[in-house]
């Protein structure tokens, strides 16, 4: 039974040895998972990276694939100079002696992504696999007013919702962000109601922003940020500006330029649910079970939306 004394995230974690933290939606969604990869090894609990990719990773030598559809991103990997968000976050683990290599998944589908997960999850002993979403739209089942961005989030929900391990979440950072891209969170947070009814709530958890995690998340988005100077995170910079306490518009790229802000407490917060429970609300993940590229899963996504009409939003009363 869960306890307030006992964050439900860390007791489904409790018994695991070896957990796989893994950034769904691509980018710099791996970001995400450091304060809770931290957390965990400082625990004793083995912590593995991985990231579902936006690098050109065909730029990569093949001496640096770890595997079919799996590259092994350590700091001396090749490929782009301007934009590698694995190879960036593993030269900053390795200045702060943390674990690495950051493993990067190609934009492919379902079937080549879970096939990637299960070989890592045999070659490390994985017991436990987290998919971590900067943002939420990854909670979203389909008849939303919007979705976000949902092929990348979608496809890691799918591909891992076949894999076979003891431990299965889903752990969301950075509330109030997709509202950028049309969601709408009084229905993220009604999916998180029905979710809690089906018993697969696992609670929400602040991050202190006076912790060791908070300041070496913030250090590691820094180093981000200056190694990518004309693509920085969006998401993680409002994230990192949330765990020190900035409120409302707060400017840390030109990337932002004419938009407005609305940095908060929220963002700071893990949401975390039962990752086969979250895919089997989901009402077109079957559709997308098959494929083999992403481009097939935007299609199958878009065919879907044509066919529902999507449940009217309510407005938060206050």
């Amino acid at each position: 039974m869960n306890s307030l004394a006992d964050p439900p995230l860390f007791a489904a974690l409790s018994s695991s040895r070896n957990v796989l933290l893994a950034g769904a939606g691509g980018g710099f969604d791996v970001y995400a998972a450091l304060p809770l990869a931290i957390a965990l090894h400082d625990r004793g609990v083995g912590v593995h990276l991985a990231n579902l990719s936006f690098t050109p990773l065909e730029l990569v030598d093949l001496d640096h694939w770890h595997a079919p559809d799996i590259v092994a991103a350590r700091t001396g990997t090749s490929g782009p100079d301007d934009y590698f968000p694995e190879r960036t976050l593993a030269r900053w683990l390795a200045a702060n002696d943390l674990p690495r290599p950051v493993y990067a998944f190609p934009r492919t589908g379902v079937q080549p992504l879970r096939a990637a997960y299960r070989h890592l999850v045999d070659e490390l002993d994985i017991d436990a696999i987290v998919l971590v979403d900067g943002g939420t739209d990854i909670l979203m089942r389909g008849d939303e007013d919007g979705l976000g961005t949902p092929v990348e989030d979608m496809t890691s929900l799918a591909a891992v919702a076949g894999v076979d391990v003891p431990v299965r979440l889903v752990t969301c950072l950075g509330f109030g962000i997709d509202a950028f891209h049309g969601v709408v969170h009084t229905q993220v947070l009604e999916n998180l109601a029905a979710l809690d009814r089906d018993g697969a709530y696992l609670g929400a958890l602040s991050i202190p922003g006076a912790s060791r995690e908070a300041e070496l998340y913030r250090s590691a988005v820094a180093d981000a940020q200056a190694a990518t100077p004309i693509r920085p995170s969006i998401v993680q910079g409002q994230i990192e500006a949330a765990t020190r306490g900035a409120f409302g518009d707060v400017r840390f790229t030109r990337r932002t330029q004419g938009s407005v802000l609305f940095v908060n407490p929220l963002m700071a917060i893990y949401f975390t649910v039962d990752l086969a429970a979250l895919a089997a609300r989901n009402l077109y993940l079957d559709r997308i079970e098959e494929t083999v590229g992403m481009n097939q899963v935007a299609l199958r996504i878009e065919k879907f939306r044509e066919e529902i009409s999507p449940r009217v939003p309510r407005a938060f009363p206050h």
